[in-house]
Order: C-alpha cells, then sequence, then structure tokens
C-alpha cells in the first residue's frame, strides 16, 4: 500500500514556488519604496507580483515578514559574496577596497532596494532588533575580521578597536547609500565613485604608520 502511495504522489516542484516567492519580494521592494512600509497593503504586494493575495500568506506569515524576508535574502547573499571576494584578495587594503566597491556596487541600478533596506526596516525597531540585528552583527564580525588580520601583519594601526573599525564603515556606508537612495542624483555610477573615495579614505585612517 505503501509503495502504491509514493508511486502516485505528485513530485515536490521547489523551482516556481521559490520563482514565486522572489517575484513577491521584489514587487513588495517597488511597492515599499513607493509607499512606505506602514501605508503599503498585502493586497498591492500581490497586484505588483501578479498573484492573489492569498498567495503572499503561502510564503510569508505576514507584512512585517516580507520586509523582513527582503533584508534577510539580500544581506545574506551581501555576505556570501563579500566572503568569497575578500579570500581572494591578497592584502587587506585590497580586502576593504573590495567589501566597499561590492557592497555599494550590488545596490548600483536598484535604488528601491537600497530606500527598503534603510529607510523602510527603520521604521519598525521591533523588527530592527529582532531580525536585523543578528545579520547586522554578522557583518560587523566579518569586517572586523578583515581589520584584525591587517592588524596582526603590521598593515594597520592597532590602537583602533577593529569592531569600532567595522560599524565606522557600516554607518558610512549605509549614509552614502540613504542619502543617494532617497537623493535626487540620477548618475547612475556615483555609488561607484563613492566607492572609491570612501575606500580610500576609510583606509588612510586604518594605515599604519
Amino acid at each position: 500500500m505503501s509503495t502504491a502511495r509514493s508511486a502516485t504522489k505528485p513530485k515536490t516542484r521547489r523551482a516556481p514556488d521559490n520563482d514565486k516567492r522572489e517575484r513577491i519580494l521584489r514587487a513588495a521592494i517597488k511597492v515599499f519604496a513607493r509607499k512606505g512600509f506602514y501605508a503599503t497593503r498585502v493586497s498591492e504586494i500581490a497586484k505588483a507580483a501578479g498573484v492573489a493575495d492569498g498567495t503572499i500568506y503561502l510564503y510569508f506569515k505576514n507584512k512585517d515578514d516580507v520586509l523582513v524576508s527582503i533584508f534577510d535574502d539580500r544581506i545574506t547573499r551581501l555576505l556570501v559574496v563579500l566572503r568569497q571576494e575578500a579570500a581572494a584578495c591578497a592584502t587587506v587594503e585590497e580586502r576593504i577596497t573590495r567589501v566597499v566597491e561590492l557592497q555599494l556596487g550590488l545596490l548600483e541600478g536598484q535604488r528601491d532596494l537600497a530606500e527598503v533596506v534603510t529607510v523602510n526596516l527603520r521604521q519598525s525597531s521591533k523588527l530592527l532588533k529582532q531580525y536585523a540585528a543578528p545579520l547586522f552583527n554578522e557583518y560587523i564580525e566579518l569586517i572586523a575580521g578583515i581589520i584584525s588580520e591587517g592588524q596582526s601583519d603590521g598593515a594597520l594601526r592597532t590602537d583602533i578597536n577593529p569592531k569600532v573599525a567595522a560599524r565606522s564603515l557600516w554607518g558610512a556606508l549605509d549614509g552614502i547609500t540613504l542619502t543617494w537612495a532617497v537623493g535626487g542624483d540620477a548618475d547612475p555610477v556615483a555609488l561607484r565613485k563613492a566607492a572609491k573615495q570612501l575606500a580610500s579614505l576609510f583606509l588612510e585612517g586604518l594605515r599604519a604608520r
């Protein structure tokens, strides 16, 4: 009996589910950026994604969960790329420069995503504390680790706490992203230019004399 059931049981199709989930997230990014998190209704996200209202709840618990998932998915991807690229760099200067270039470069052309991550997520301190904080801490540990290695190698000054330096870099990157997301700068390579200048400024402050 069990064999017959397993033979007739339909196969699980995960790819279409993942595709639809991603479509909902992309739609939510656009709607959140246009209307703001609190003013957005789930039905508006569903309409933008081209799905029924109830479909949203097959993938997400509520609107808060959609916002958290946007942050989680995108920052998790960023962390994976940062680790891979940093490991391929020969010096700490190259690693830090690459981190800055990647974080700002991956947002280039994605102004809506930048606005959602820097503006909309801040509208809920509860979401920040419960969900964003762990990923933020993971990011800080990654950058602090790079800085600590540079200190051990003698390339960077040792009188600076690596975590303080990492938080400072995050703050600078966040500030540049925020002003770009909500500002009127139409330059498609504005973030790329800012990345070079920020990396140079940051390294000059940290480089061992």
